[in-house]
């Protein structure tokens, strides 16, 4: 019996040990550091839906309504493959047509600009009663990347920053880094107006859309630890 209470009193005094080893007695102290920017996106797909109308008896065919769009891509000097067809109303509208002569055909498209300004002056350029609607599918800003990593290093030095004038103000110094925690990539993407021509609204050649300018908004945030000497 003895020998076995000796047994489990060495076996407590070896766990209490290798626990009181594990504890961090170190002094530290946590602090958390952000940055943030805002950008304007210049990567801009945006929807555009040509349709034919009726002027009078006469149709507007949509072949039209294309050659005025393909042209106002050209003038506005964006590469032609940054437009590309991405819907038909119907893949086989010529056969509706001679089925039913008032079958009035619309195609989709996909345009990527770089700025709104080009993408205002190309819709200026097309008959309004032919376009049916546009809207801006996505965006994106090419540096992002970038962009991120300097904001985080911006948040790292924010942290230090903010640990070393907490320490001192307590007359301590501030050591190494134990640890770092990264919060996240917080990306505030822009809310466009859905700023859509709709033919019942284009009645008129001055009828024009409303763009609305927005910006990303980048916030990120990084916690650190760092030893208090």
């Amino acid at each position: 019996m003895k020998k076995l209470i000796a047994v489990a009193l060495v076996a407590f005094l070896g766990l209490s040990s290798a626990m009181a080893q594990q504890t961090d007695l170190r002094r530290k102290i946590s602090v958390s550091g952000t940055s943030e920017t805002e950008v304007t996106p210049d990567i801009i797909y945006i929807g555009i839906s040509l349709k034919e109308y009726l002027n009078g008896k006469k149709k507007v065919d949509i072949t039209e309504l294309e050659k005025q769009l393909f042209a106002a891509v050209q003038k506005a000097g964006i590469a032609k493959e940054n437009l590309t067809i991405s819907n038909l109303s119907s893949w086989n509208y010529a056969t509706e047509k001679k089925k039913n002569p008032d079958f009035l055909a619309s195609k989709q498209y996909r345009l990527k600009v770089s700025d709104l300004n080009r993408f205002d002056s190309i819709l200026e350029a097309i008959d309004p009663k032919g376009i049916a609607n546009t809207n801006i599918e996505s965006y994106d800003y090419s540096k992002i990347e970038s962009l991120k990593k300097d904001l985080k290093i911006k948040a790292l030095l924010a942290a230090k920053e903010k640990a070393a004038y907490m320490v001192e103000a307590l007359y301590g110094k501030l050591g190494d880094v134990l640890e770092i925690q990264d919060g996240g990539d917080n990306i505030i993407q822009p809310v466009y107006r859905n700023y859509m021509m709709k033919s019942a609204m284009a009645e008129s050649a001055d009828a024009a859309p409303e763009l609305d300018f927005k910006k990303i908004k980048l916030n990120f945030t990084v916690n650190v630890i760092f030893m208090i000497l």
